[in-house]
């Protein structure tokens, strides 16, 4: 559900990422001295209006990390479940964004991360899983890694993976696609929380374990150099 929008913070501009004839609308932000970018891939029905990948997003830049969340898709795909669950063509999409940022003056030099919800966390793995060398960091939130199937064998970039400790199928799905990976990797079960993170306090964990992970792992690579895109 789309929330909010139209409602946004004086650092935050709205981008337009063209991308084989489509227009994927966008919402940027960079804090000064941002070293990396983190691109948030939303899960079905959600969007870059979402309530709470934009509160994870304001969290990250509070870390120094600069955000763009971005429309996976278009308004006309949003109620074509075909679309919806296309792992493959969310993937393409979000390294098509990842190629963008790297096009843009303020960020070219810019490490990046992805940081994934439900769905989006299957399609930022597969992402990453195409492209090792140019993502350091992965996150999923109540996600569906497992939609990853076979590319979680070759993923390569660090994984946390957060999921609520009451949302019993999830942690079944994520435990599975856990022991698939051999990635550095980590999970964190948040006691209490639902997939939607709804409960107080949940969703604030979330951001405080995300932006660990990503400020961890972006301070391990700044002596190595930016990859091309």
């Amino acid at each position: 559900m789309k929330t909010g929008q139209g409602l946004l913070n004086k650092d935050e501009q709205e981008v337009v990422i063209s991308y084989k004839g489509l227009h994927l609308n966008g919402i940027m932000s960079l804090p000064k001295g941002a070293q990396g970018i983190i691109i948030f891939a939303h899960g079905s029905g959600s969007s870059r209006w979402s309530t709470r990948n934009n509160f994870v997003a304001r969290e990250l830049r509070k870390a120094g990390l600069g955000t763009l969340l971005m429309d996976l898709l278009t308004p006309a795909e949003e109620n074509d479940r075909s679309q919806v669950f296309n792992i493959d063509s969310l993937a393409q999409r979000l390294i098509f964004a990842k190629n963008w940022v790297a096009e843009q003056a303020p960020t070219r030099s810019m490490k990046v991360g992805y940081f994934g919800a439900s769905t989006g966390a299957g399609a930022a793995l597969v992402a990453a899983a195409r492209e090792p060398q140019n993502i350091f960091a992965v996150v999923s939130r109540g996600g569906r890694p497992d939609l990853a199937d076979r590319a979680l064998a070759r993923v390569q970039t660090p994984t946390l993976l957060i999921i609520g400790g009451d949302d019993d199928v999830v942690i079944d799905l994520n435990r599975q696609a856990y022991a698939q990976l051999h990635c550095k990797k980590k999970i964190e079960i948040i006691p209490g929380a639902t997939h939607l993170f709804e409960e107080p306090g949940t969703l604030e964990q979330v951001a405080v374990l995300a932006s660990q992970w990503f400020t961890d792992h972006i301070a391990s690579q700044q002596t190595q150099p930016s990859p091309r895109p």
